[in-house]
């Protein structure tokens, strides 16, 4: 994505009414296996793409980090979704959800290893010589580190990116969730990582429970995120920042109250 975008959020079919009204929105995102690659858009999408809103559509299923060549088909389909809303670019996870032949349903966390670097760049690689755009990579939440980690987070981060010359979804969220769960230092994580690769940035909610904290997207932005957000743009500002939101949506007037929270942590102006 080029120039700044600001503040957008992550459409929702059942949130769609609320993302039409928002009058100074620039960019959303999509997730990309719930858009047919041919045939009409839904109707919300449809309305915003006439409206000149870039759509991003950010694929969940094709297991970048698996063992297995990724596979041609989900590869497609994300590529024609692309093309089916004028994408600039798309984006997906350094994750791997299937091995084996078996859906794991989830996203799952990969070892740092040399390895596991080797397999990403391959499938990257791969899905760059179909795809019509750039890919953005986005780092999951993991509660567990596997023990045969070689790299730290930022070493294994920025190989991939240098391999491939992807660009990064940085998840401020996750980032914080990560540094939570494992006692470590979000700052130093943020100071390592290039973050002039960067397109956009997700921001989401999340919770304690069980002694771990949650990526949810389903609770409010805690105030620590926020934070996090201002020092990432005090080091550097990205051109974007997302809101996602995927499920017990608030009131109207609560989900506006983030998305102003996060453009002013961010230095942006509000889209509501």
């Amino acid at each position: 994505m080029t120039g700044p975008y600001g503040v957008g959020i992550g459409w929702r079919p059942e949130i769609a009414g609320f993302v039409a009204d928002l009058p100074r929105l620039r960019f959303v995102e999509v997730v990309a296996e719930t858009v047919a690659p041919a045939g009409p858009l839904p109707a919300g999408l449809a309305e915003l793409r006439g409206r000149g809103i870039t759509v991003v559509p950010h694929g969940v299923k094709l297991s970048l980090g698996g063992a297995e060549p990724v596979d041609p088909a989900r590869l497609a389909h994300l590529a024609g979704v692309a093309a089916r809303v004028d994408a600039p670019l798309v984006s997906e996870h350094i994750a791997f959800v299937r091995a084996g032949g078996l859906e794991a349903g989830h996203l799952l966390p990969l070892p740092r290893s040399r390895e596991a670097v080797a397999a990403v760049v391959a499938n990257v690689r791969r899905a760059q010589a179909e795809l019509p755009v750039p890919i953005a990579l986005e780092p999951i939440a993991a509660l567990f580190d596997w023990p045969d980690d070689e790299l730290d987070e930022a070493a294994f981060l920025t190989e991939i990116l240098d391999a491939t010359g992807a660009l990064l979804l940085l998840d401020v969220a996750n980032v914080h969730a990560n540094a939570r769960n494992r006692g470590a230092d979000p700052l130093a994580l943020l100071d390592r990582l290039p973050l002039d690769r960067v397109a956009y940035v997700h921001v989401a909610g999340g919770a304690d429970q069980g002694g771990f904290y949650h990526d949810t997207h389903t609770d409010p932005v805690p105030a620590e995120v926020l934070d996090l957000v201002g020092e990432l743009c005090a080091r550097h500002r990205p051109p974007a920042l997302l809101l996602e939101r995927d499920g017990h949506y608030p009131p109207a007037a609560e989900l506006r109250g983030e998305l102003d929270a996060l453009a002013a942590a961010a230095g942006y102006p509000v889209v509501t």
